[in-house]
C-alpha cells in the first residue's frame, strides 16, 4: 500500500487486492474494502497508516457490501456472495463474521439496510424474490415481496419506513411491505437495464434511476407515465445519487476508454454541463459514498473505489457545494433545503393527510397521498421538478411534434384549437379548460367545422377524450397531451380499417399508416423514448375452456 497527498484528495493504493465492492460506517471512521480473500477496513482518519484484515474463505466474489445506517449497529455489516448474505462485526479493532442469511436460490444482485428500523435488511435477487430479513432471527425471511423477473437494485425509500424500490431490466416497482402480494406503483422508466437507483432525501415521491441506455431520469411514482426531467449523457452510467447537500447529483459513467474522467458533479436543476468533474481514477470507479461529516465542518468528503485499486478521498468545500445550489431559490436558503418542502407545507400535508385518513371509510390507511399542495413561493401547484403549475405552462411544455396535429393555444381564455389531419379525414376540435384544472375538473371538448367524421365516430372519440381527461385530473394531473394523442392514436386506427374493408379483399391495403411515434421530450435524448400508454406484462389470469365452464 503506498499513499499520495494532494490539496484536493488523499490517495491509497491497494495493490493485488482484488476488492469489488466498499462501504463506509456511519460514524465515517472506517471503510470497508471487500476482496476475494480478505474484507480491508480502513481508518479513514489516518488512511495511509495500515488497515486490518478479515480473512473470509470463499470462492465467491463479495458481490454487495453495506455498513449498518444506525448507531446503535455501527459494528454491523453485511456483504453478499452469491446466493447467501454474511453479517460481520468489527469491533474494538477486530472483526469476525457472524450469522448468515439463507434463503435466495439465485444470485443475490442488492442489499440495503432500512433507514428507520436498525434491524431490518432488504436483499434481492435473479431468482425474482426481495426478502426482508430481521436480523434478530435470521432463520427465514420476515417478509416476502415476489415478482415475476429477478431483481438488479433494491433500495429503501429515505422518508416512508414501508416503501421501497427495486428495479427489474428497464422498469422500477414501488413496493409497500405491509401489502407484500404485489407492487403498488410500475415505472417503464428505461429501454436498458437500469443500473442504479436513488430516493430523494427529502421528498418521498421522488427517485433517480440511471441506465444501460445512456441517461438518467427523475421521476415522481405517483405521475409514473412521464419522468420529471432527463440527464442525457453519451455513455451508459452506472450509479446516480443525489448529493447531501444543495440539490447535487454525482454520477459514474462508463466511457469507452477507461481513462477518461468518468465521475461527475452535476446540479439537477441545470443538467447541461456538469458543476464539477472529479479527476484522478485511472479506471471506472466501482463505488462512492459520502463520509459522515465532522461536527462543525462545512466541508463533505467523498469517497471513492475504482478498478484502478485506489481508494480516494475527495474534499468537497463550500464554494463546490454552492454551484449545486438552485439560484431561483437564493433569496430563500434558510428556508429550502434543495428541492425539500417548507416546514409550513408538510405541516399542511400532515394536517391534510389526518383529515383525509378520518374520513376514509372502514379506517382504510392511505399510503401514498397523489395531491400536490399550494407552493407558496410561486402561488401555484407544487413544482418540484418543472412539472406544468398554470395552464401556460402546460402549454409550453406540450410536445408539438406529435405527427398530423396543429395546436392553437390561447391561455387567456383557457382554450385551444386542435386540428387533426388524417388519411381523407380532417377534425378540428375546441378544448375548454376549467378555472379549477386540473384540480379534479376536467376540460370540454367540441367538434367544429370543417370535420369530416361520422357521428358514430364523433361518440366514441369523445368517449375516450372525457375516459382520458377525467382519469388524469382525478389525481390533480394536466391531460392535454395524453388526449392528443389517444385521439391521433383512434382516428389512425379509424382510417385503417375503412381502408382495409374498401380495399379489395384478396391484396393488401395501398397504404396503411404507420402507428403513432413517441418522441423524447427532451432533444438529443440518445435513444431514450417516452412511451405513454405500454400495458405491463400479464402476470396471472383465468380463461374460460371453449365448452364455457
Amino acid at each position: 500500500m503506498a499513499a499520495r497527498w494532494s490539496s484536493e484528495n488523499v490517495v491509497v493504493e491497494f495493490r493485488d487486492s482484488q476488492v469489488t465492492a466498499m462501504s463506509l460506517d456511519c460514524r465515517g471512521q472506517h471503510a470497508v474494502l471487500s476482496g476475494r480473500r480478505f474484507l480491508y477496513i480502513v481508518n479513514l482518519d489516518v488512511p495511509t497508516e495500515g488497515h486490518r484484515k478479515i480473512s473470509r474463505q470463499s470462492k465467491w466474489d463479495i458481490g454487495t457490501v453495506q455498513w449498518n445506517p444506525h448507531e446503535s449497529y455501527a459494528h454491523y455489516f453485511a456483504a453478499s456472495s452469491n446466493q447467501r448474505v454474511d453479517l460481520y462485526k468489527w469491533k474494538d479493532g477486530s472483526g469476525e463474521v457472524g450469522t448468515s442469511l439463507q434463503g435466495h436460490t439465485r444470485v443475490i444482485s442488492d442489499l440495503d439496510w432500512a433507514v428507520f428500523e436498525p434491524d431490518l435488511l432488504v436483499t434481492s435477487s435473479v431468482d425474482t424474490y426481495i426478502y426482508i430479513w430481521d436480523i434478530k432471527d435470521t432463520r427465514k425471511p420476515t417478509v416476502s415481496l415476489s415478482a415475476v423477473a429477478g431483481a438488479s437494485q433494491v433500495k429503501w425509500n429515505k422518508k416512508n419506513t414501508n416503501c421501497l424500490a427495486t428495479s427489474h431490466d428497464g422498469d422500477v416497482r414501488i413496493w409497500d411491505k405491509r401489502k407484500p402480494s404485489t407492487a403498488v406503483e410500475y415505472i417503464a422508466a428505461h429501454l436498458s437495464k437500469i443500473h442504479g437507483l436513488d430516493w430523494h432525501p427529502d421528498n418521498e415521491y421522488v427517485l433517480a434511476t440511471s441506465s444501460q441506455d445512456n441517461s438518467v431520469k427523475f421521476w415522481d411514482y405517483r405521475q409514473s407515465r412521464k419522468y420529471l426531467n432527463i440527464l442525457p449523457c453519451q455513455v451508459p452510467v452506472w450509479k446516480a445519487r443525489y448529493t447531501p447537500f444543495s440539490s447535487g447529483l454525482v454520477t459514474v459513467m462508463v466511457p469507452q476508454l477507461r481513462r477518461e474522467n468518468s465521475l461527475l458533479l452535476w446540479n439537477i436543476f441545470d443538467l447541461n454541463t456538469p458543476v464539477h468533474t472529479f479527476v484522478g481514477h485511472d479506471d471506472v470507479v466501482l463505488e462512492f459514498q459520502w463520509r459522515k461529516q465532522k461536527e462543525g465542518s462545512k466541508d463533505h468528503q467523498l469517497v471513492t473505489w475504482s478498478r484502478d485499486q485506489t481508494l480516494r478521498m475527495w474534499r468537497v468545500d463550500s464554494q463546490l457545494q454552492r454551484l449545486c445550489a438552485n439560484d431561483l431559490l437564493d433569496g430563500v436558503d434558510e428556508l429550502l433545503d434543495g428541492i425539500s418542502l417548507l416546514p409550513e407545507q408538510e405541516k399542511a400535508l400532515q394536517n391534510q393527510d389526518s383529515e383525509h385518513q378520518s374520513n376514509t371509510s372502514h379506517g382504510e390507511e392511505e399510503v401514498f397521498r397523489e395531491d400536490f399542495q399550494p407552493n407558496p413561493l410561486t402561488g401555484g401547484k407544487l413544482d418540484q421538478l418543472g412539472l406544468p403549475q398554470t395552464l401556460q405552462q402546460e402549454f409550453s411544455l406540450i410536445n408539438v411534434q406529435i405527427r398530423n396535429v396543429n395546436v392553437e393555444m390561447d391561455a387567456v381564455n383557457r382554450s385551444c384549437t386542435v386540428s387533426v389531419h388524417c388519411g381523407n379525414h380532417r377534425v378540428k376540435m375546441m378544448v375548454m379548460f376549467p378555472v379549477q384544472y386540473p384540480n379534479n375538473a376536467a376540460p370540454s371538448f367540441q367538434f367544429v367545422n370543417p370535420t369530416t367524421i361520422t357521428s358514430t365516430m364523433k361518440a366514441k372519440l369523445l368517449k375516450i377524450l372525457k375516459d382520458t381527461s377525467l382519469q388524469k385530473v382525478k389525481r390533480n394531473q394536466s391531460c392535454l397531451e395524453p388526449c392528443l394523442r389517444q385521439l391521433v392514436s383512434c382516428l389512425e386506427s379509424f382510417v385503417n380499417q375503412e381502408d382495409s374493408t374498401s380495399s379489395n379483399p384478396f391484396s393488401l391495403p395501398n397504404s396503411v399508416t404507420p402507428p403513432l411515434p413517441t418522441f423524447a421530450r427532451v432533444p438529443n435524448a440518445y435513444g431514450s423514448y417516452q412511451d405513454a400508454n405500454i400495458p405491463f406484462p400479464r402476470t396471472s389470469g383465468a380463461r374460460f375452456c371453449g365448452a364455457g365452464l
